[in-house]
């Protein structure tokens, strides 16, 4: 058996367990510097919009297929960014299809536009007739944006519905509400902060990551229902269950993201660093920051947080409570035995009294230098109390426990 796989032994038997819940405080903080960041990012540099969103200016030019090439592609990026127009100098350049090299700048004048026409013919051979040009107006972006965001709120609202229809409970709703939104500011954080264009891709990125977070919650709170379906019968308590359902499902959420990060990354290189301006770029970075967040806030954030409003119900504070007694009573197991008191009452030998102290008045008849034969000890007390159980039959020293063992006839001798 692997190390992971002995790992994932210990921490799903319990053997060995990382306390996320009990460490919540820190994990919040984490959370707040990353997410502080972001908002900073946001507020300073704010994002770099596409020239879907802003508008701009869009070169068609239409090639034969052995010419519609991504080194075509790049020479076009290089010839049109090196002119020094400013609405120029980050242009996106993409292949379409096996016919055409899209070129995409902002808004520019007629002159500029006639420099860059001139400046794509001299560099891929095409004529004046290749290529045509479009105005792509900011009120289609506008349109994209007022639909994401509708597309947003449909999908945090069928969330809420459907976590609350599964799990009968709105504080995993919320749990999982404050989780997706800490997924989506660090990944819009990080757009602001490294620069990267938001195109409509990144939307679609935004969109999934949504998803792909949303199932890693939803797998660690069924695990936490099932672990905390009754407490009483469990003797442990709301916190301790739900960590050992993170710990339990911890190496698969680990294996499950590294698996579905690998790919997106190297779609990312490709495009980021082999293909340089892409919608590949665009939609890789969102998946690749969302998917990396959902791990992190599926298991820092959104478990913690949903103990944390549940630790004021009834239920859960009987359960904390329960589990401190115990540990009190393992620490000496005779601290609940009543001791004497001054008001005791005293039982005389001919009756009994419950919980009074026994007193036979013969005991002093006997001296430590009398030869009289002194009184046999009690048996030794086991159990919870200090009262010896009545035997029902009879007993013997048993081999096997090295303690006194009720004892039975061989089956031979049995009526």
């Amino acid at each position: 058996m692997g190390r992971i796989s002995r790992l994932g032994n210990s921490l799903y038997n319990g053997s060995r367990s990382i306390d996320f819940v009990g460490r919540k405080w820190l994990w919040y903080a984490v959370s707040a510097l990353i997410v502080l960041l972001a908002v900073i990012g946001l507020s300073v540099k704010g994002l770099n919009y596409g020239i879907e969103f802003t508008g701009g200016t869009q070169y068609k030019v239409t090639l034969p297929s052995d010419q519609v090439t991504q080194d075509n592609a790049d020479a076009l990026r290089e010839a049109v960014g090196g002119l020094g127009i400013d609405n120029a100098g980050s242009p996106v350049v993409n292949t379409s299809g096996d016919t055409s090299i899209l070129v995409q700048t902002e808004e520019l004048t007629n002159e500029e536009s006639d420099e860059v026409t001139q400046t794509i013919i001299d560099t891929v051979g095409a004529s004046t007739d290749d290529i045509s040009q479009d105005q792509i107006g900011a009120s289609w972006g506008d349109e994209v944006k007022d639909r994401a965001i509708l597309g947003l709120v449909v999908f945090l609202f069928l969330v809420v519905l459907f976590i609350w229809a599964y799990f009968r409970e709105w504080k995993m709703s919320a749990a999982a509400i404050v989780a997706l939104a800490h997924d989506v500011i660090i990944t819009v954080g990080v757009y602001a902060l490294s620069g990267f264009e938001v195109t409509p891709a990144t939307v679609t990125g935004l969109l999934t990551i949504l998803g792909f977070s949303l199932y890693d919650t939803v797998v660690v709170f069924d695990k936490v229902r099932e672990n905390t379906k009754s407490l009483r019968a469990s003797r442990t308590t709301y916190a301790k269950a739900a960590n050992l359902a993170v710990n339990q499902t911890l190496v698969r959420s680990i294996n499950t993201s590294v698996v579905a990060l690998i790919p997106v990354g190297a779609i990312l290189y490709v495009s980021a660093v082999q293909l340089g301006a892409s919608s590949l770029k665009d939609l890789a970075l969102s998946l690749f920051v969302g998917m990396a967040a959902g791990a992190y806030s599926s298991i820092f954030i959104a478990t913690p947080l949903l103990v944390h409003l549940k630790s004021t119900e009834s239920e859960v504070v009987l359960a904390e409570r329960r589990a401190k007694a115990r540990e009190r009573r393992n620490v000496d197991r005779y601290a609940s035995v009543p001791v004497f008191k001054e008001d005791m009452p005293i039982a005389e030998p001919d009756g009994p009294v419950p919980g009074a102290l026994m007193v036979d008045d013969d005991l002093d008849d006997f001296d430590d230098e009398d030869d009289a034969p002194r009184p046999a000890s009690a048996p030794e007390a086991t159990g919870r109390g200090r009262t010896v159980p009545t035997t029902q039959r009879p007993v013997g020293q048993s081999r096997a426990s090295g303690r006194q063992q009720p004892t039975r006839q061989s089956r031979s001798k049995r009526k």
